[in-house]
């Protein structure tokens, strides 16, 4: 079983943001900080999340575990639905992605469980600021 945690972060909310994807696949560990540019932590999270199904599915990937901090992305998925209606369109995009696996499954873990795909999340808002002072 593939292990996925995953994280959204932002300086500001909203402000620059990042994704962060840490995947640990058959004695395979893969990381990656995504900057996402503006926009709120909550959208941050929805938006990792589908960069990590993403990378997953390109990764050819057939049975997958996910894991997060965010409850608000844990309910939603788990409940199919999404009270704020900003959030509906990502969590629609989000829930085309996992019916295309054989097994996923998305559990909450607690921040202290979730460290590394929150370094990885803070270091792509960094990478934001970087990108911004190049243009």
């Amino acid at each position: 079983m593939i292990e996925v945690y995953f994280d959204g972060a932002s300086a500001g909310n909203p402000g620059p943001s990042g994704a962060g994807i840490f995947i640990k696949a058959n004695g395979e560990v893969y990381r990656h900080s995504i900057p996402l540019g503006n926009m709120t932590n909550h959208e941050a999270e929805f938006h990792a999340f589908i960069k990590a199904l993403e990378i997953c599915l390109e990764k050819g990937f057939k049975s997958v575990s996910f894991r997060t901090d965010s409850e608000l992305v844990n309910k939603s998925v788990e409940k199919e639905f999404a009270k704020n209606k900003l959030y509906a369109p990502l969590l629609e995009t989000a829930l085309v992605k996992t019916d295309k696996f054989e097994l996923f499954f998305l559990k909450w873990v607690p921040s202290s469980m979730n460290k590394t795909a929150d370094d990885l999340a803070r270091k792509a808002v960094r990478q934001n600021e970087v990108m911004e002072k190049a243009d």
